[in-house]
């Protein structure tokens, strides 16, 4: 029961964290080297990681798609996906694809002039999924080395475990005044039971011995 209670425990935070670090803002700074346009294959088991901003594109089953390539300071590759997430979820609000597009353009540099910049995306990358994440924003920065800070996401964080802890000081405060004492009474009536029983056997047991003797 104790493994189980832990499985359970260590598989739903789990799920939480892959939720929150899928979810949750993220920011890359990179120096964009091109951006293309690509038709992609939207397969049943990945299409819940690409955005769904209208109602055709639930129907579709492949649909062209925006992309901008881009190499981190250590000279890593990373390759984002352009897509309005619109009223859905997550709750980005993002409508200005081609915005963004024109942007990620007028921001390609050369490694031996490079522009960095910051981007704001979401998702993740899977090269074997074939799955990208969707750049939000595109900023300028002054180098590589900047130090960025994620206001939003140590805010929302705190709030859902400031949240999380409020509903266990709860439900410890609950258990302890309402669930306990109705435990504890069920237990103290069933070892009564128990002794009750345990008592008439020993008299029906005293009571056949009792007529064995006279035999």
């Amino acid at each position: 029961m104790v493994y189980f209670k832990w499985a359970f425990l260590g598989t739903f935070w789990l799920i939480v964290a892959a939720f929150f670090h899928y979810t949750l803002p993220q920011h890359d700074v990179v120096r964009i080297v091109n951006t293309y346009e690509e038709r992609q294959e939207l397969n049943d088991w990945t299409r819940m990681f690409w955005a769904t901003p209208d109602d055709q594109s639930v129907e579709l089953i492949n649909r062209d798609v925006q992309f901008i390539q881009a190499v981190r300071p250590n000279g890593d590759a990373i390759v984002y996906r352009n897509e309005d997430t619109g009223w859905g979820w997550p709750p980005y609000f993002k409508f200005d694809t081609a915005n963004l597009y024109t942007e990620a353009n007028d921001a390609i540099s050369t490694k031996a002039a490079p522009e960095w910049v910051k981007v704001r995306h979401y998702g993740w990358r899977n090269e074997f999924l074939s799955i990208f994440p969707n750049a939000v924003s595109i900023k300028p920065v002054a180098g590589p080395d900047v130090t960025i800070i994620p206001w939003l996401n140590i805010v929302i964080l705190t709030i859902f475990f400031a949240l999380v802890w409020a509903i266990w000081v709860r439900w410890r405060r609950f258990r302890r005044n309402r669930i306990d004492p109705l435990l504890e009474d069920f237990e103290d009536s069933y070892d009564a039971a128990s002794d009750s029983i345990a008592e008439k056997r020993g008299r029906l047991g005293r009571w056949l011995g009792s007529w064995k003797s006279k035999k």
